[in-house]
């Protein structure tokens, strides 16, 4: 089977590997379908925490099921998604129902080699049911489930201000659920296109591009002074988590889900004196993929609409880097394996 290897930053290799074998308590999926996201850029671009080279990219899946031990409900050629967080059941975390940050987590295409595969074996506790819905929309469940982990981190109440940094993928997914919790939502980004998409697309009535002048100000007119009560980060960029704290009401949650290198830095006193929250939110719960299941079998999320590039598996090499560079206007890379 072919096969797409980041052998390291700014370089993809294709090569030819045997398919994998039927094993106790895993399951082989045929590929369909690849989406691409920012885990995968920043790994590209040696930008990527937890990350070692080579390494196969691609854990937002969707594809056929053709072999499965130990997966019961699940039948063989039926449409299915995973759960690409690997957890191994026994530590701390795990017990206590938080497999998304289990100690050995092995995430599919960041600790482990990931999908940019033509057939990919898994736990089988992995799977999740395709539930008839396009495969299209399987491969965009688990960036959703990404923000709608964070927004329950957040305990996101109706007519909260939720203000989101970052109109990414991530940034969306997490505005949609931030939308469909009650929240008033605020979009933050430095792309005025990005922001128009979010007021086009997402009922997002309210933007503001970070490299304007007064971001304070504006944030101050738009909650009539009070600013927001949810601040949430999908950037993973360090200026923007910097400046994330001085965004924040007296009492708010600022809720990390972007990821970087380095280390935070904030005005304790100012963090102090609004007895805020700080926290990380990582990966996704189960619970986290029904409920954006649900909402995508009702219609109340449109994640198609995100999709603005599409390749064939044997063009991503050379699509790749273009993907990275803002002027490509990429939201959502979707690749078609054959």
């Amino acid at each position: 089977m072919k096969v797409l290897t980041c052998t390291k930053p700014g370089l993809l290799t294709y090569s030819e590997q045997y398919m994998p074998v039927s094993k106790k308590d895993h399951a082989i999926i045929k590929i369909k379908r690849i989406g691409i996201c920012g885990t995968d850029l920043h790994a590209f671009g040696g930008n990527q925490p937890y990350f070692n080279y080579p390494r196969v990219l691609g854990h937002e899946l969707a594809g056929e099921l053709i072999d499965a031990d130990n997966a019961p409900g699940f039948q063989v050629g039926e449409a299915v998604t995973i759960i690409p967080y690997f957890n191994c059941g026994h530590c701390l975390p795990c017990r206590n129902g938080k497999p998304n940050h289990c100690v050995n987590i092995q995430v599919c295409g960041v600790h482990i080699d990931g999908g940019m595969v033509q057939y990919l074996s898994v736990p089988s506790h992995a799977l999740v049911h395709g539930r008839n819905l396009s495969l299209d929309h399987l491969a965009l469940v688990e960036p959703l489930a990404i923000g709608a982990h964070g927004i329950n981190r957040a305990a996101v109440q109706k007519n909260e201000w939720v203000l989101v940094m970052g109109a990414g993928p991530i940034g969306l997914g997490t505005m949609e659920f931030a939308r469909i919790a009650g929240a008033k939502v605020i979009a933050m980004d430095i792309s005025d296109s990005k922001l128009q998409f979010c007021k086009d697309y997402l009922q997002v009535n309210h933007v503001v591009n970070a490299t304007s002048a007064d971001v304070v100000g504006q944030l101050q007119h738009i909650t009539n002074g009070d600013m927001p009560t949810v601040v949430i980060d999908a950037t993973g960029n360090l200026s923007a988590i910097d400046n994330g704290f001085k965004y924040m009401s007296h009492g708010a949650r600022y809720v990390l889900i972007g990821l970087q290198k380095g280390d935070i830095n904030f005005s304790h006193p100012e963090f102090h004196k609004r007895e805020g929250t700080l926290m990380s939110s990582r990966n996704a719960l189960r619970s986290d993929f029904d409920h954006v299941m649900n909402a995508l079998e009702l219609g109340l999320v449109d994640p198609l609409t995100y999709i603005t590039h599409r390749v064939k598996f044997n063009e991503v090499k050379d699509a790749f880097e273009s993907w990275t560079k803002p002027e490509t206007g990429v939201i959502k890379a979707m690749v078609t394996v054959d």
